[in-house]
Protein backbone atom coordinates (compact mmCIF):
# COMPACT_ATOMS: atom_id res chain seq x y z
CA UNK A 1 0.00 0.00 0.00
CA UNK A 2 1.26 3.66 -1.33
CA UNK A 3 0.69 6.31 0.89
CA UNK A 4 1.07 10.23 0.71
CA UNK A 5 4.83 11.61 1.25
CA UNK A 6 4.07 14.40 4.41
CA UNK A 7 4.12 17.87 2.86
CA UNK A 8 4.66 21.45 4.21
CA UNK A 9 1.39 21.77 3.71
CA UNK A 10 0.39 18.99 5.79
CA UNK A 11 2.64 20.19 8.40
CA UNK A 12 1.49 23.58 8.44
CA UNK A 13 -2.41 22.32 8.79
CA UNK A 14 -1.21 20.10 11.53
CA UNK A 15 -0.34 22.93 13.22
CA UNK A 16 -2.90 24.89 13.41
CA UNK A 17 -5.10 21.75 14.99
CA UNK A 18 -2.68 21.29 17.51
CA UNK A 19 -0.06 24.43 18.06
CA UNK A 20 3.47 25.13 17.22
CA UNK A 21 4.60 23.11 20.80
CA UNK A 22 2.69 20.01 19.93
CA UNK A 23 4.13 19.13 16.08
CA UNK A 24 7.93 17.86 15.93
CA UNK A 25 9.53 17.42 12.55
CA UNK A 26 13.76 16.83 11.65
CA UNK A 27 15.84 16.95 14.32
CA UNK A 28 13.29 18.00 17.17
CA UNK A 29 11.85 14.15 16.52
CA UNK A 30 13.47 12.30 19.17
CA UNK A 31 15.12 8.84 18.72
CA UNK A 32 12.45 7.38 20.92
CA UNK A 33 9.81 7.91 18.09
CA UNK A 34 11.77 5.98 15.67
CA UNK A 35 11.27 2.76 17.68
CA UNK A 36 9.75 0.56 20.16
CA UNK A 37 11.30 -2.40 22.18
CA UNK A 38 11.71 -4.16 20.22
CA UNK A 39 15.54 -4.58 19.36
CA UNK A 40 16.94 -3.58 16.01
CA UNK A 41 13.87 -1.89 14.42
CA UNK A 42 14.14 1.98 13.51
CA UNK A 43 11.89 3.92 11.46
CA UNK A 44 11.15 7.61 12.11
CA UNK A 45 7.99 9.20 11.00
CA UNK A 46 7.87 12.25 9.24
CA UNK A 47 6.07 13.93 11.71
CA UNK A 48 4.83 13.80 15.18
CA UNK A 49 1.87 15.08 16.52
CA UNK A 50 0.94 15.42 20.44
CA UNK A 51 -3.05 15.96 20.58
CA UNK A 52 -4.34 17.51 24.17
CA UNK A 53 -7.54 16.55 23.77
CA UNK A 54 -10.05 14.68 21.16
CA UNK A 55 -11.25 17.12 19.11
CA UNK A 56 -7.64 17.52 18.08
CA UNK A 57 -7.25 13.76 17.36
CA UNK A 58 -10.59 14.08 14.97
CA UNK A 59 -9.25 16.40 12.97
CA UNK A 60 -5.79 15.00 12.85
CA UNK A 61 -7.26 11.71 11.93
CA UNK A 62 -9.72 13.34 9.38
CA UNK A 63 -7.53 14.92 7.43
CA UNK A 64 -5.00 11.80 6.91
CA UNK A 65 -7.70 10.28 6.01
CA UNK A 66 -8.65 12.51 3.11
CA UNK A 67 -5.08 12.73 1.96
CA UNK A 68 -4.24 9.17 2.38
CA UNK A 69 -1.18 9.72 5.16
CA UNK A 70 -0.21 6.92 7.01
CA UNK A 71 -0.88 7.19 10.98
CA UNK A 72 0.56 5.54 13.87
CA UNK A 73 -1.37 5.83 17.28
CA UNK A 74 1.35 5.42 20.18
CA UNK A 75 1.51 5.79 23.53
CA UNK A 76 4.98 5.57 25.81
CA UNK A 77 6.21 2.51 23.07
CA UNK A 78 7.06 0.63 25.76
CA UNK A 79 5.39 -2.97 23.22
CA UNK A 80 7.80 -5.67 21.93
CA UNK A 81 6.25 -6.58 18.70
CA UNK A 82 7.04 -3.21 16.63
CA UNK A 83 3.34 -1.92 16.60
CA UNK A 84 4.27 1.91 17.76
CA UNK A 85 6.86 1.94 15.33
CA UNK A 86 6.07 4.20 11.80
CA UNK A 87 6.88 1.54 8.92
CA UNK A 88 5.15 3.68 6.64
CA UNK A 89 6.24 6.82 8.13
CA UNK A 90 3.84 9.15 8.04
CA UNK A 91 2.26 10.82 11.18
CA UNK A 92 2.94 9.57 13.98
CA UNK A 93 -0.06 10.65 16.72
CA UNK A 94 1.43 10.34 20.27
CA UNK A 95 -1.16 10.69 23.19
CA UNK A 96 1.37 11.81 26.00
CA UNK A 97 -0.07 15.09 26.54
CA UNK A 98 -3.77 13.19 26.90
CA UNK A 99 -2.75 12.08 30.40
CA UNK A 100 -5.74 13.69 32.63
CA UNK A 101 -7.12 11.26 35.21
CA UNK A 102 -11.12 13.02 35.39
CA UNK A 103 -13.41 11.06 37.05
CA UNK A 104 -13.23 8.38 40.07
CA UNK A 105 -17.03 6.92 40.45
CA UNK A 106 -16.68 5.19 43.68
CA UNK A 107 -21.10 4.21 43.48
CA UNK A 108 -19.64 2.23 39.96
CA UNK A 109 -16.36 1.15 40.88
CA UNK A 110 -14.92 2.91 37.63
CA UNK A 111 -12.02 5.41 37.27
CA UNK A 112 -12.20 7.81 33.50
CA UNK A 113 -9.03 8.43 31.90
CA UNK A 114 -6.89 9.79 28.86
CA UNK A 115 -5.19 6.94 27.21
CA UNK A 116 -1.71 8.98 28.10
CA UNK A 117 -2.12 7.95 31.73
CA UNK A 118 0.61 6.03 32.92
CA UNK A 119 -0.32 2.42 34.53
CA UNK A 120 1.94 3.55 37.92
CA UNK A 121 -0.05 6.79 38.56
CA UNK A 122 -3.55 4.92 38.26
CA UNK A 123 -2.35 2.02 40.29
CA UNK A 124 -1.08 5.18 43.01
CA UNK A 125 -4.31 7.48 42.57
CA UNK A 126 -7.21 3.93 43.13
CA UNK A 127 -4.67 2.82 45.86
CA UNK A 128 -4.88 5.82 47.54
CA UNK A 129 -8.46 5.42 47.49
CA UNK A 130 -8.86 1.98 49.00
CA UNK A 131 -9.40 0.74 45.44
CA UNK A 132 -7.76 -1.67 43.08
CA UNK A 133 -6.85 -1.95 39.09
CA UNK A 134 -6.10 -5.08 39.05
CA UNK A 135 -4.41 -5.62 35.87
CA UNK A 136 -0.72 -5.68 36.31
CA UNK A 137 1.53 -5.75 33.23
CA UNK A 138 5.16 -5.61 34.12
CA UNK A 139 5.83 -2.33 32.79
CA UNK A 140 4.76 0.15 34.88
CA UNK A 141 5.68 3.67 33.17
CA UNK A 142 3.31 1.81 29.81
CA UNK A 143 0.21 4.09 29.13
CA UNK A 144 -3.31 2.52 29.70
CA UNK A 145 -4.31 3.67 25.91
CA UNK A 146 -0.86 0.95 25.29
CA UNK A 147 -2.47 -1.69 28.01
CA UNK A 148 -5.92 -1.51 26.25
CA UNK A 149 -4.22 -1.61 22.36
CA UNK A 150 -2.42 -4.69 23.37
CA UNK A 151 -5.07 -6.04 25.67
CA UNK A 152 -1.82 -5.92 28.36
CA UNK A 153 -1.99 -8.90 31.12
CA UNK A 154 0.09 -9.15 33.63
CA UNK A 155 1.19 -11.12 36.94
CA UNK A 156 -2.12 -11.36 38.61
CA UNK A 157 -4.11 -12.70 36.16
CA UNK A 158 -3.96 -15.81 37.49
CA UNK A 159 -7.05 -14.46 40.03
CA UNK A 160 -8.11 -11.62 38.26
CA UNK A 161 -7.98 -11.65 34.14
CA UNK A 162 -6.13 -9.16 32.15
CA UNK A 163 -6.88 -5.77 30.72
CA UNK A 164 -9.97 -7.03 28.82
CA UNK A 165 -11.93 -7.59 31.96
CA UNK A 166 -11.74 -4.33 33.22
CA UNK A 167 -12.76 -2.26 30.27
CA UNK A 168 -16.49 -0.62 30.82
CA UNK A 169 -16.25 2.05 28.09
CA UNK A 170 -14.16 3.44 25.76
CA UNK A 171 -14.54 6.57 23.29
CA UNK A 172 -12.61 6.26 19.74
CA UNK A 173 -11.93 8.12 16.78
CA UNK A 174 -12.25 6.30 13.40
CA UNK A 175 -10.30 6.27 10.31
CA UNK A 176 -13.28 8.74 9.58
CA UNK A 177 -13.57 11.02 12.44
CA UNK A 178 -16.29 10.25 13.93
CA UNK A 179 -16.48 9.22 17.59
CA UNK A 180 -18.09 6.54 18.93
CA UNK A 181 -18.82 5.09 22.28
CA UNK A 182 -18.44 1.18 23.24
CA UNK A 183 -19.17 0.16 26.08
CA UNK A 184 -20.66 2.08 28.56
CA UNK A 185 -21.09 2.11 32.77
CA UNK A 186 -22.60 -1.24 33.18
CA UNK A 187 -22.11 -4.62 34.21
CA UNK A 188 -23.45 -6.17 31.06
CA UNK A 189 -24.37 -6.02 27.95
CA UNK A 190 -26.45 -7.85 25.21
CA UNK A 191 -26.25 -4.89 22.74
CA UNK A 192 -25.36 -6.58 19.27
CA UNK A 193 -21.84 -7.32 18.29
CA UNK A 194 -19.36 -5.80 21.18
CA UNK A 195 -17.57 -3.87 19.26
CA UNK A 196 -15.38 -2.69 22.44
CA UNK A 197 -13.78 -6.01 22.72
CA UNK A 198 -12.72 -5.39 18.91
CA UNK A 199 -11.14 -2.33 19.51
CA UNK A 200 -9.27 -4.23 22.76
CA UNK A 201 -6.07 -5.86 21.30
CA UNK A 202 -6.31 -4.01 18.21
CA UNK A 203 -3.14 -2.36 18.23
CA UNK A 204 -4.73 1.30 16.89
CA UNK A 205 -5.45 -0.57 13.56
CA UNK A 206 -9.47 0.28 14.26
CA UNK A 207 -9.38 3.31 15.97
CA UNK A 208 -7.52 6.17 18.62
CA UNK A 209 -9.07 5.53 21.72
CA UNK A 210 -9.60 9.01 23.58
CA UNK A 211 -11.28 8.04 26.70
CA UNK A 212 -11.35 4.92 28.71
CA UNK A 213 -13.79 3.71 32.20
CA UNK A 214 -11.88 1.06 33.89
CA UNK A 215 -13.62 -0.91 36.20
CA UNK A 216 -12.22 -1.08 39.93
CA UNK A 217 -12.58 -3.63 42.62
CA UNK A 218 -12.00 -3.35 46.62
CA UNK A 219 -8.74 -3.01 47.51
CA UNK A 220 -7.78 -6.27 49.16
CA UNK A 221 -5.76 -5.44 52.81
CA UNK A 222 -3.47 -8.25 52.85
CA UNK A 223 -0.86 -9.39 50.24
CA UNK A 224 1.31 -12.28 51.03
CA UNK A 225 4.05 -13.91 48.85
CA UNK A 226 5.90 -17.53 49.10
CA UNK A 227 9.16 -18.37 47.08
CA UNK A 228 9.11 -21.73 46.49
CA UNK A 229 12.56 -23.89 45.04
CA UNK A 230 13.16 -27.01 43.50
CA UNK A 231 15.38 -29.02 41.94
CA UNK A 232 14.76 -28.70 38.11
CA UNK A 233 12.29 -26.35 36.40
CA UNK A 234 10.17 -29.37 35.36
CA UNK A 235 9.08 -30.26 38.53
CA UNK A 236 8.60 -26.72 39.47
CA UNK A 237 5.90 -26.05 36.73
CA UNK A 238 4.58 -29.56 36.76
CA UNK A 239 3.68 -28.34 40.44
CA UNK A 240 1.44 -25.56 39.06
CA UNK A 241 -1.74 -27.67 37.85
CA UNK A 242 -2.02 -28.97 41.07
CA UNK A 243 -1.87 -25.99 43.12
CA UNK A 244 -4.54 -24.37 40.56
CA UNK A 245 -6.91 -27.80 41.49
CA UNK A 246 -6.34 -27.02 45.23
CA UNK A 247 -8.80 -24.38 44.84
CA UNK A 248 -6.92 -22.07 46.87
CA UNK A 249 -5.88 -19.44 43.62
CA UNK A 250 -3.32 -17.30 44.16
CA UNK A 251 -3.01 -13.66 42.54
CA UNK A 252 0.39 -14.62 40.90
CA UNK A 253 2.05 -17.71 39.88
CA UNK A 254 5.39 -16.78 38.21
CA UNK A 255 8.43 -19.30 37.18
CA UNK A 256 12.01 -18.15 37.27
CA UNK A 257 15.49 -20.08 36.56
CA UNK A 258 18.36 -19.89 38.37
CA UNK A 259 20.29 -18.30 35.57
CA UNK A 260 17.71 -15.41 35.23
CA UNK A 261 17.82 -14.78 38.93
CA UNK A 262 21.78 -14.59 38.78
CA UNK A 263 21.13 -12.09 35.69
CA UNK A 264 19.32 -9.72 37.87
CA UNK A 265 21.10 -10.23 40.83
CA UNK A 266 23.86 -8.90 38.62
CA UNK A 267 21.39 -6.31 37.09
CA UNK A 268 20.25 -4.75 40.39
CA UNK A 269 23.17 -4.98 42.65
CA UNK A 270 21.71 -7.01 45.47
CA UNK A 271 20.73 -10.22 46.31
CA UNK A 272 17.91 -12.70 46.05
CA UNK A 273 16.53 -14.30 49.30
CA UNK A 274 17.52 -17.67 47.48
CA UNK A 275 19.59 -18.65 44.27
CA UNK A 276 20.82 -22.17 45.37
CA UNK A 277 18.17 -23.68 43.26
CA UNK A 278 17.89 -24.38 40.01
CA UNK A 279 14.07 -23.32 39.47
CA UNK A 280 11.12 -21.39 41.91
CA UNK A 281 7.83 -20.71 41.73
CA UNK A 282 6.90 -17.61 42.88
CA UNK A 283 3.35 -17.20 44.20
CA UNK A 284 1.17 -14.04 46.01
CA UNK A 285 -2.19 -14.54 47.99
CA UNK A 286 -3.78 -11.89 48.86
CA UNK A 287 -7.28 -10.96 50.75
CA UNK A 288 -9.06 -8.91 53.02
CA UNK A 289 -7.12 -10.26 56.86
CA UNK A 290 -3.55 -12.34 57.26
CA UNK A 291 -5.90 -15.15 58.74
CA UNK A 292 -7.74 -15.89 56.04
CA UNK A 293 -4.33 -15.54 53.38
CA UNK A 294 -2.05 -17.35 55.89
CA UNK A 295 -4.82 -20.31 55.52
CA UNK A 296 -4.67 -20.32 52.26
CA UNK A 297 -0.75 -20.40 51.48
CA UNK A 298 -0.31 -22.69 54.23
CA UNK A 299 -2.48 -25.39 51.92
CA UNK A 300 -0.82 -24.55 48.94
CA UNK A 301 2.84 -24.54 50.60
CA UNK A 302 1.64 -28.60 51.79
CA UNK A 303 0.64 -28.66 48.20
CA UNK A 304 4.25 -27.64 46.97
CA UNK A 305 6.60 -29.94 49.43
CA UNK A 306 4.41 -32.85 48.45
CA UNK A 307 4.74 -31.56 44.57
CA UNK A 308 8.92 -32.13 45.17
CA UNK A 309 9.73 -28.60 46.39
CA UNK A 310 12.95 -28.14 48.15
CA UNK A 311 11.68 -25.51 50.46
CA UNK A 312 9.06 -22.59 50.66
CA UNK A 313 10.21 -19.28 51.94
CA UNK A 314 7.48 -17.01 53.60
CA UNK A 315 7.73 -13.25 52.47
CA UNK A 316 5.60 -11.28 54.49
CA UNK A 317 7.63 -8.38 55.27
CA UNK A 318 8.08 -5.21 53.61
CA UNK A 319 12.20 -5.85 53.24
CA UNK A 320 12.26 -9.32 51.78
CA UNK A 321 8.89 -8.69 49.22
CA UNK A 322 10.93 -5.69 47.70
CA UNK A 323 13.89 -7.70 47.44
CA UNK A 324 11.67 -10.77 45.68
CA UNK A 325 9.65 -8.30 43.18
CA UNK A 326 12.57 -6.26 42.38
CA UNK A 327 14.20 -8.78 41.18
CA UNK A 328 11.05 -10.43 39.18
CA UNK A 329 10.66 -6.93 38.10
CA UNK A 330 13.98 -6.53 36.36
CA UNK A 331 14.14 -9.85 34.42
CA UNK A 332 13.80 -8.47 31.24
CA UNK A 333 16.22 -5.38 31.95
CA UNK A 334 18.62 -7.99 33.42
CA UNK A 335 18.32 -10.52 30.10
CA UNK A 336 18.94 -7.39 27.80
CA UNK A 337 21.81 -6.46 29.48
CA UNK A 338 23.28 -9.59 29.62
CA UNK A 339 23.58 -9.89 25.53
CA UNK A 340 24.07 -7.77 22.75
CA UNK A 341 20.52 -8.49 21.50
CA UNK A 342 17.58 -10.37 21.58
CA UNK A 343 13.74 -10.67 20.28
CA UNK A 344 10.91 -12.79 22.14
CA UNK A 345 8.52 -15.37 21.51
CA UNK A 346 5.08 -14.70 23.65
CA UNK A 347 3.69 -17.64 23.12
CA UNK A 348 0.99 -18.78 25.45
CA UNK A 349 -0.35 -22.61 25.95
CA UNK A 350 -2.94 -24.49 28.44
CA UNK A 351 -1.30 -24.76 31.52
CA UNK A 352 -1.14 -28.27 31.61
CA UNK A 353 1.70 -27.84 28.71
CA UNK A 354 3.73 -25.06 30.49
CA UNK A 355 6.82 -27.51 31.03
CA UNK A 356 6.24 -29.10 27.83
CA UNK A 357 7.10 -25.97 25.98
CA UNK A 358 9.36 -25.09 28.70
CA UNK A 359 11.61 -28.22 27.83
CA UNK A 360 11.61 -27.71 24.32
CA UNK A 361 13.11 -24.39 24.46
CA UNK A 362 16.10 -26.88 25.87
CA UNK A 363 16.12 -28.51 22.81
CA UNK A 364 15.62 -25.64 20.54
CA UNK A 365 18.53 -24.03 22.05
CA UNK A 366 21.08 -27.13 22.01
CA UNK A 367 20.00 -28.37 18.44
CA UNK A 368 20.67 -24.12 17.54
CA UNK A 369 23.39 -23.77 19.57
CA UNK A 370 21.72 -20.30 20.52
CA UNK A 371 21.15 -19.10 24.13
CA UNK A 372 17.62 -19.20 25.01
CA UNK A 373 16.25 -17.47 28.51
CA UNK A 374 12.92 -17.06 29.89
CA UNK A 375 10.36 -16.36 32.48
CA UNK A 376 6.78 -16.38 32.53
CA UNK A 377 3.33 -16.42 33.66
CA UNK A 378 3.33 -20.07 34.55
CA UNK A 379 -0.62 -19.73 35.80
CA UNK A 380 -1.70 -18.65 32.78
CA UNK A 381 0.58 -20.57 30.68
CA UNK A 382 2.02 -17.00 29.49
CA UNK A 383 5.78 -18.12 28.76
CA UNK A 384 8.21 -15.26 27.74
CA UNK A 385 11.25 -16.86 25.77
CA UNK A 386 13.80 -14.96 24.47
CA UNK A 387 16.33 -15.71 21.77
CA UNK A 388 19.52 -14.02 22.51
CA UNK A 389 22.52 -12.93 20.26
CA UNK A 390 25.76 -12.23 22.37
CA UNK A 391 28.37 -12.27 19.80
CA UNK A 392 26.69 -13.89 16.73
CA UNK A 393 27.16 -12.09 13.59
CA UNK A 394 24.50 -10.70 12.34
CA UNK A 395 23.14 -13.04 9.49
CA UNK A 396 23.48 -15.63 11.43
CA UNK A 397 21.72 -14.88 14.53
CA UNK A 398 19.13 -13.41 12.10
CA UNK A 399 18.99 -16.89 10.51
CA UNK A 400 19.17 -18.81 14.08
CA UNK A 401 15.85 -16.42 15.11
CA UNK A 402 13.86 -17.26 12.45
CA UNK A 403 15.10 -21.44 12.73
CA UNK A 404 13.69 -20.74 16.50
CA UNK A 405 11.24 -18.90 16.50
CA UNK A 406 9.56 -21.29 13.76
CA UNK A 407 10.60 -24.44 15.87
CA UNK A 408 9.03 -22.36 19.00
CA UNK A 409 5.74 -21.27 17.50
CA UNK A 410 5.23 -24.66 15.57
CA UNK A 411 5.67 -26.69 18.92
CA UNK A 412 3.01 -23.78 20.91
CA UNK A 413 0.75 -24.58 18.31
CA UNK A 414 0.71 -28.40 18.52
CA UNK A 415 0.25 -27.96 22.34
CA UNK A 416 -2.85 -26.33 21.48
CA UNK A 417 -1.21 -22.32 21.93
CA UNK A 418 -1.38 -18.85 20.48
CA UNK A 419 0.92 -16.63 18.95
CA UNK A 420 1.29 -14.01 21.94
CA UNK A 421 -0.19 -13.87 25.51
CA UNK A 422 -0.08 -10.47 26.13
CA UNK A 423 2.38 -8.89 24.03
CA UNK A 424 0.41 -8.32 20.91
CA UNK A 425 1.38 -9.19 16.89
CA UNK A 426 2.30 -5.38 15.48
CA UNK A 427 4.43 -6.28 12.29
CA UNK A 428 6.63 -8.23 13.76
CA UNK A 429 4.54 -11.37 14.56
CA UNK A 430 2.22 -11.16 11.71
CA UNK A 431 3.81 -14.28 9.75
CA UNK A 432 3.42 -16.58 12.89
CA UNK A 433 -0.33 -15.39 13.59
CA UNK A 434 -0.68 -16.11 9.45
CA UNK A 435 1.04 -20.01 9.72
CA UNK A 436 -0.80 -20.91 13.55
CA UNK A 437 -4.49 -19.09 12.55
CA UNK A 438 -4.30 -19.56 8.89
CA UNK A 439 -5.85 -18.08 5.88
CA UNK A 440 -9.52 -18.06 6.78
CA UNK A 441 -9.08 -16.42 10.06
CA UNK A 442 -6.65 -13.59 8.76
CA UNK A 443 -9.12 -13.27 5.54
CA UNK A 444 -11.92 -12.27 8.70
CA UNK A 445 -9.27 -10.34 10.23
CA UNK A 446 -8.38 -8.19 7.42
CA UNK A 447 -12.28 -7.52 6.63
CA UNK A 448 -12.65 -6.28 10.25
CA UNK A 449 -9.56 -3.91 9.44
CA UNK A 450 -11.38 -2.80 5.85
CA UNK A 451 -14.87 -2.34 7.38
CA UNK A 452 -13.28 -0.06 10.44
CA UNK A 453 -10.90 1.39 8.16
CA UNK A 454 -11.42 1.61 4.23
CA UNK A 455 -7.93 3.71 3.45
CA UNK A 456 -6.20 1.54 5.71
CA UNK A 457 -4.26 4.92 7.22
CA UNK A 458 -4.43 3.68 11.16
CA UNK A 459 -0.85 1.84 11.95
CA UNK A 460 -0.52 -0.07 8.64
CA UNK A 461 1.26 -3.22 8.34
CA UNK A 462 0.31 -4.61 11.41
CA UNK A 463 -1.55 -7.37 13.56
CA UNK A 464 -2.73 -8.41 9.76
Amino acid sequence: MDYSPVTQLDIDRLIEICGTDNVLTGEAIHEDYSRDELAGIRQYPEVVVLPENKEQVVEIVKYANEKHIAITPRGQGTGLVGAAIAIHKGIMLSTEHMNRILELDEANLTLTVEPGVLLMEISKYVEENDLLYAPDPGEKSASIGGNIATNAGGMRAVKYGVTRDYIRELEVVLASGEIITVGGKIVKDSSGYSLKDLMIGSEGTLGVITKAVLKLLPLPKVAISLLVPFPDIETAITAVPTIIKSKAIPTAIEYMERNVILAAENYLGKKFPDNSADAYILLTFDGNSKAEVEKIYEQVAHVCLDAGAMDVFISDTDERNESIWSARGAFLEAIKASTTEMDECDVVVPRNFVADFINFTKVVEKQLDIRIASFGHAGDGNLHVYVLKDDLPDEVFAKKLSEAFDLLYAKGAELGGHVSGEHGIGFAKIPYLEKMAGPVYMSLLRGIKKTFDPNLILNPGKVC
